[in-house]
């Protein structure tokens, strides 16, 4: 493991997903302790996306975007909200230059799945109605996430794709959850890694999917059959996380089914330990997620 985040492990709380709502807070305390970047290059403001029921979103408009990203947090469906997000989507707008419309989805077990996959094509479906608004052509629209949100990102591309729905640019795939069956290397293996084991990553799919398999591929995206049609993709890995194998096979899978994929597998790093801003990887991930998004965005 890279030193630099070794030196945080013993410091991290314990989050069990035992009890939900306990472990929101905690993760929340940790997630706001995390300072923000200077916001006043841009404009930030609260919004909410009508529907059934209203999604909020956070809108970040750098003051010349290049585009639109629909930003998608993590915490396994069931933690996080706009505030714990907002060190993150607003370090994606500075380092992207693009307008990021982060997304606070219904989260489990209240809400299993497709209640937060419906929030999230709804922000879609919202952001490319109202792009002109934003400042941004309705053909340079991503999608992005970390770890769950990744996960839900990789779904709304399937369903975009699959309903005809608006057009999506480019996939920010940063570790995502993609498979609930965890019958990969990493999945089975790591149980004692940092922050994201096979105990969590396994309570978390329970609450997601209220107990049952995954009934769709829109649901966990490593079911899908065929990957073809989708836009070009970033996927990262982490070494020490239980999704890298699956990471890793479904961008292999999308290469094979001719979408353009860039794919890094982060050596020393383990699940969410770009939030270790010390540490000279978690800058380099950082970096290279706003540099990809920039990229795509004026291609």
């Amino acid at each position: 493991m890279d030193p630099e985040l070794e030196a945080f492990v013993a410091l991290f709380p314990p989050v069990t997903l035992d009890d939900p709502v306990a472990d929101r807070a905690s993760f929340a305390k940790l997630a706001t302790s995390v300072p923000g970047p200077d916001t006043s290059a841009m404009t930030v403001e609260d919004r909410t996306v009508p529907g059934e029921p209203a999604v909020p979103v956070r809108v970040y408009r750098p003051h010349e975007a290049r585009g639109a990203v629909v930003w998608l947090h993590g915490g396994g469906w069931v933690m996080g909200n706009l505030d714990t997000e907002h060190p993150w989507a607003a370090r994606i707008a500075e380092a992207s230059g693009a307008v990021v419309i982060s997304v606070e989805y219904r989260l489990a077990p209240e809400n299993p799945f497709p209640a937060a996959l419906d929030d999230v094509y709804a922000v879609l479906n919202w952001t490319a109605d109202h792009a002109a608004e934003l400042g941004v052509s309705p053909d340079r629209i991503a999608i992005g996430g970390h770890s769950a949100g990744g996960g839900l990102a990789a779904a709304t591309a399937l369903r975009a794709r699959d309903e005809g729905g608006p057009r999506i640019c480019f996939q920010l795939l940063n570790q995502p959850g993609l498979d609930d069956r965890r019958e990969s290397w990493s999945a089975r293996t790591f149980t004692d890694t940092p922050w994201m084991n096979r105990d969590r990553v396994a309570a978390m799919w329970r609450y997601y999917l209220d107990g049952k398999p995954a009934p769709s591929p829109y649901a966990a995206p490593s079911r899908a059959t065929d990957l073809s049609g989708l836009p070009p993709a970033y996927v990262a890995a982490a070494e020490f996380c239980p999704n890298r194998d699956e990471n890793i096979d479904y961008a292999a899978r999308m290469l094979r089914a001719g979408v353009s994929v860039e794919l890094h597998q982060w050596p020393g790093t383990f699940h969410g330990s770009q939030a270790i801003l010390s540490a000279e990887v978690s800058r380099r991930q950082l970096d290279e997620l706003g540099g990809v998004l920039r990229r795509a965005l004026a291609g």
